[in-house]
Order: C-alpha cells, then sequence, then structure tokens
C-alpha cells in the first residue's frame, strides 16, 4: 500500500523524527516543505565529521553506491556538545532529509528530534492549522477539533471516512474539518474529485457531505475516464445548479483553492495521507485506536 515501500522501509529507521505512517498512501519521491538544505562538501576531510557521518551510515543502513549521501554543514545545537547535521539521502530518484546530532569529538550519533520540555510540544503545529473556510461538521467552538487532510482516491482515507462516520455521529461535541489532499503522482482522478467537492461545498456547503460520502463509497467504480460523469451525476443528484457547478468546475481558481490546502499541508510536512490532527496530535492512516486516545485524553485535559 505505501508508495515505492522499498525506499521507505531503507529510510524508516534512519528517519525517526518524522512522523509514523501507518497503512497511510505517500507522495513518491516528495521531500517535505522547507527542509534542511545542506550546504554539500564534494570531498569532505577523511578525518571529518562529516566523512566519519557517512562512513558510519552507510555501513549501518548497508547504502551502496546507488544512495547519494549528502551531509550538511554542522552547527551547534540546542543541546551544548552536541552538533547538528542534515543528512539527506536519495536513491533511484527519491530523497529524504533529516537531522542527526553529533557530539563534537565526533564518537556519538543521536538519531531522533530534540524537545524543549519548557514548551508546549503541539503549539508551533496548531499556529499553522487553520480551519478558515473549509468544510466542516460538529460545533465550531468545539473543544475537540480534527483537521483531517485526505484524498478522495486514497483507500486508506475511505477506511477512515468509515471510522469517521460513526465517530462524529457518536460524538456529536467534536468538530470535524475536512482538507482537500490530493496525492497526484498516485492517484490520476483525486484532483477532480477534490474540485467537484470543493464546487459543491461553494454552491451549497450543506452538499459537501453528501458528495464526499458519495465518493468514497464510489471509489472503485471511479476511474480517470469516467471521473468527470461521475462527478456530474453526483452533482444532479443533489440537486446542485448544474451551469454554476460546471462553471466552477472549469474556473482555475477552484483548482487554485484545492492547492491551497496542499500547501497547507505542505507546512505541516504532510507526505502521506489520511494525515489528521487531533487538537495539533497528528495520526497518519485510519488508526482507530489511536484516535480514541487522543480524544480520551483530550477529554481529560478539558
Amino acid at each position: 500500500m505505501l508508495a515505492k515501500r522499498t525506499f521507505a522501509m531503507v529510510l524508516f529507521l534512519f528517519l525517526t523524527s518524522f512522523a509514523h505512517r501507518t497503512a497511510a498512501q505517500t507522495t513518491p519521491g516528495k521531500e517535505p516543505t522547507n527542509p534542511p538544505k545542506p550546504a554539500v562538501s564534494t570531498a569532505p576531510k577523511p578525518d571529518s565529521i562529516e566523512a566519519r557521518l557517512e562512513s558510519y551510515l552507510r555501513n549501518l543502513y548497508a547504502w551502496g553506491p546507488s544512495f547519494e549521501i549528502k551531509i550538511g554543514t554542522p552547527k551547534p545545537s540546542l543541546i551544548p556538545d552536541l552538533l547538528e547535521i542534515p543528512v539527506t539521502v536519495g536513491t533511484g530518484g527519491q530523497s529524504d532529509t533529516a537531522t542527526v546530532y553529533v557530539d563534537k569529538s565526533g564518537k556519538f550519533l543521536v538519531r531522533g528530534e530534540l524537545t524543549d520540555m519548557t514548551v508546549d510540544p503541539f503549539a508551533d503545529i496548531r499556529s499553522k492549522l487553520h480551519p478558515g473556510n473549509s468544510p466542516s461538521i460538529g460545533p465550531e467552538n468545539a473543544k475537540i477539533t480534527l483537521i483531517e487532510f485526505a484524498d478522495f482516491e486514497c483507500p486508506s482515507c475511505r477506511a477512515l471516512d468509515q471510522i469517521l462516520r460513526d465517530f462524529i455521529t457518536a460524538n456529536p461535541d467534536v468538530r470535524l474539518v475536512y482538507k482537500n489532499f490530493p496525492l497526484t503522482d498516485l492517484h490520476p482522478w483525486a484532483m477532480t474529485a477534490a474540485i467537484a467537492a470543493q464546487c459543491t461545498y461553494q454552491q451549497n456547503p450543506a452538499a459537501f457531505w453528501k458528495i464526499h460520502n458519495s465518493i468514497f463509497d464510489a471509489q472503485d467504480v471511479i476511474s480517470p475516464s469516467n471521473v468527470w460523469d461521475k462527478m456530474t451525476d453526483l452533482a444532479v443528484q443533489l440537486g446542485l445548479n448544474m451551469d454554476t457547478f460546471r462553471t466552477c468546475i472549469a474556473n482555475p481558481a477552484t483548482k487554485t483553492q484545492v492547492e491551497a490546502t496542499i500547501n497547507e499541508g505542505h507546512t505541516l510536512n504532510i507526505t502521506a495521507t489520511p494525515t489528521t490532527f487531533i487538537n495539533g496530535r497528528r495520526v497518519v492512516g485510519p488508526d482507530q485506536a489511536l484516535f480514541q486516545q487522543y480524544v480520551q485524553f483530550a477529554r481529560s485535559k478539558n
């Protein structure tokens, strides 16, 4: 189910600072927005920390000549005597970047993420999450808000949708916000469906969740060749003004609106769908147990 599974598995242990990918679909070859930009030396000094780090990582993960490793310039970290070093690994046209930490002697390597325990660990994420004018269900002043970034063609998103339908019914005090995040490299009709859903929402916000559910329910029978007909049929069934609907579909501004939510997801380093934030806590994939855990914890804090 994961795109480019081999590459993802090779990098899994190394990229420990990234979110867990639980039965989610990922964009092949996409790097998180604004990754560290290493200043790479083509020939690091043999005894340098950079050369020692590259040699160690190649041996640790069996990264042979087909893997390109770029070691960035070490810089001071939040912890004295630890250097922060960006490392980019690429193979087969794909690449990903993570940060590691090495002590100034070049002897010890720390993989993972440095966290300041004096601040709210989710404050930065919440500052980047904006329900805005996106479709939502549930009270706007809800104490628990789920913001979901999803793709209508993604099977894992459909699985999450089935979970959320029951969850929202059982928890009417929770707000669910839907953000379009079509993985166009993987799913050829996902953007079209996102545009159709956006046009439905603009014409009749109450009808959005009906077309949302209908698209997921019909996912197996929608294809690149029939997606326009399927979206038109759904719009007719919803009683939309078809002239307005077609004009909206053809309007480049509608696609721009979808791309705006994609860009919002990139600022949050989203590379897989579905990705949902529960009061700022990230859940990747249709992980029902984790959803329940996070929601229960949020209730206990309110």
